[in-house]
C-alpha cells in the first residue's frame, strides 16, 4: 500500500488524468446503468404445467402427474419435485440443489418433458415449461377503462399488448381480465328431428371437418412436394355453410339445423377499478434492461396508441415499479449532496476550504468509480445497491476526514504539503493500531 500511494504522489499528474476520466466515464456508466428494482437472484426453482380443460383432480394425478414423474426424476441436479393436481391442469414444481446451471437444467426438463409428452392424453394442451425469476413481475400494470362493448375494448388491449411486445426491453405483456372469443352452436332438437339428423351425427361432422387432412406428396418429375387439404375454420360463414347431411340434390348445412352466435368463454378471472370493469396489461421487462426506461417507452406507446382510440376511453397505470426506484435514486442522490455540504460546512470551519474541498471531491468520486466497476461487470442499480451506497456515505465522510485532519496537523508543524498528504495517506490507509501505554 505504501508503495502505491508513493507512485501517485510520484506521478501525479497521472493520477490527475486518471481522476478525470473516473469522472467522466463513471457519469456515462451511471446514466448508461440498467436500473432495477429488485437484484438478478437466480431461484432454483422450475414450473411445469399442462392444461387439460374439464380433467378431474383424480385423473390429472393418474394421467398427467404420474407420466411427467417418470421421467423428469431423472434429471441431474434435481432435489425436490413437487406436484399439484386440480380441475383442468396438473403443476410440477422443480427444485435444484444450489449453485445449479439454469440454462442448462431449463434444456434438461424441456427435453424430459418432450419425451413424456407421448404419454399423455391427446387433448392436453402443450406443456409448459418456464423458470421462476423474481424479475419476471410486472414492472407497471396499464388498465383500460371504458362503457364501449366489451368486443371493442378487448380489439383495443390486444393491439395495445401487440405493440407494447413490439419494444426491445419488454419481455411480454399479459392481458387480464380479457375472455377468449368463440362461436357459440345452440341445436334446435325439434329441427334435428324433421331432418332425421342425429345429435352423434351432427357432432361427427364437425369434427371431421375442422382438420387439415395430409394427402401425401405429388411427384411432378421435376420435384416433390407434400400435399394437404385444408379444412379448418376460420370464419362463422365456414361454420354456417357445414354440409351436415345431403339426400341427392338437398344439403342440409348446420345453419339449418341451429343458431350460431358470437360470445365469449366462461369469465375465470376479473379486473376492476372501484365499480367498473376494466381491462388490464401486465408489462415485464427483460432482465438486464433500464426499468425506467422500459416504463416510459410503454407509456410513450400508450400514447401514440390512445390518440387513435374514442374519448370514453380511459387510461391508469398501477403498480409502477418506476416511481419507487426514482424515490431510491433521488434519495442517494439526495444524501449524497446532504453528506458533501454538510461535511464541507463543518471541515470548512475546523480545517479551511482546501480540506473541505478534498472531501468534498472524494465523496462523489467514489461513487462514480463505484458505478463505472459495475458497469464493466455487468450489474444493475437496485434497491440492494441503493442501500450499499447510502451506507457507504458515512465511511466515505469519515475517511476523507481523518485523512485531511491528519495532513493538516503535519502541515501545521512544519512539514511540506506533498509529504503531509503522503504521510497521511500511509497512516490511515489501514486501521490503526492501539499504541501501548508508557508504565
Amino acid at each position: 500500500m505504501n508503495a502505491l500511494i508513493d507512485a501517485a504522489m510520484t506521478y501525479s499528474r497521472s493520477v490527475l488524468t486518471a481522476f478525470f476520466v473516473v469522472i467522466v466515464t463513471g457519469v456515462i456508466a451511471y446514466v448508461s446503468i440498467p436500473k432495477e428494482n429488485n437484484p438478478d437472484i437466480v431461484i432454483p426453482n422450475i414450473f411445469v404445467q399442462v392444461i387439460h380443460e374439464g380433467i378431474s383432480p383424480e385423473d390429472a394425478e393418474r394421467l398427467l402427474i404420474k407420466p411427467l414423474e417418470v421421467y423428469l426424476r431423472g434429471v441431474d441436479g434435481l432435489k425436490e419435485m413437487r406436484a399439484t393436481a386440480q380441475e383442468g391442469a396438473a403443476n410440477l414444481t422443480l427444485e435444484f440443489e444450489a449453485g445449479f446451471d439454469a440454462n442448462q437444467a431449463l434444456i434438461d426438463v424441456r427435453d424430459k418433458v418432450d419425451l413424456a409428452r407421448a404419454k399423455l392424453p391427446s387433448e392436453a394442451e402443450e406443456p409448459v415449461v418456464r423458470e421462476i425469476n423474481i424479475n419476471e413481475q410486472p414492472v407497471v400494470v396499464v388498465n383500460l377503462l371504458s362503457d364501449m362493448p366489451e368486443r371493442s375494448l378487448v380489439g383495443l388491449a390486444r393491439s395495445l399488448r401487440d405493440d407494447i411486445e413490439s419494444l426491445p426491453g419488454i419481455l411480454e405483456a399479459n392481458l387480464r381480465g380479457d375472455r377468449e372469443e368463440l362461436i357459440e352452436v345452440i341445436i334446435n332438437p325439434a329441427l334435428l328431428e324433421s331432418y332425421n339428423i342425429s345429435q352423434t351425427q351432427l357432432v361427427n361432422s364437425v369434427l371431421r371437418n375442422n382438420r387439415v387432412v395430409a394427402a401425401g406428396t405429388l411427384d411432378t418429375g421435376r420435384g416433390r412436394f407434400s400435399v394437404k387439404v385444408p379444412g379448418l375454420f376460420e370464419t362463422a360463414r365456414d361454420v354456417l355453410s357445414l354440409p351436415v347431411k345431403v339426400d341427392g340434390d338437398a344439403v342440409v348445412t348446420l345453419a339449418d339445423v341451429t343458431e350460431i352466435r358470437r360470445t365469449f368463454k366462461d369469465r375465470f378471472s376479473y379486473a376492476r377499478i372501484g365499480d367498473r370493469k376494466v381491462i388490464s396489461i401486465e408489462v415485464v421487462k427483460r432482465s438486464g434492461f433500464n426499468l425506467i426506461e422500459a416504463v416510459e417507452a410503454t407509456k410513450k406507446v400508450v400514447a401514440e396508441d390512445r390518440q387513435q382510440w374514442p374519448e370514453n376511453v380511459a387510461v391508469t397505470y398501477a403498480f409502477d415499479q418506476s416511481e419507487d426506484l426514482k424515490e431510491g435514486l433521488a434519495s442517494l442522490q439526495n444524501s449524497v449532496i446532504s453528506a458533501i455540504l454538510l461535511v464541507a460546512i463543518v471541515v470548512v470551519a475546523a480545517l479551511g476550504a482546501r480540506a473541505a474541498g478534498l472531501v468534498g471531491v472524494a465523496i462523489p468520486t467514489s461513487f462514480l468509480f463505484g458505478f463505472l466497476i459495475m458497469d464493466m461487470m455487468g450489474l444493475s442499480i437496485n434497491q440492494v445497491i441503493l442501500f450499499g451506497l447510502i451506507l457507504a456515505v458515512g465511511l466515505l465522510v469519515d475517511g476523507a476526514i481523518v485523512v485531511t485532519e491528519y495532513a493538516d496537523r503535519k502541515m501545521a508543524e512544519g512539514l511540506d504539503k506533498r509529504d503531509a498528504y503522503s504521510q497521511a495517506a500511509k497512516r490511515m490507509a489501514w486501521p490503526i493500531p492501539p499504541r501501548r501505554q508508557p508504565p
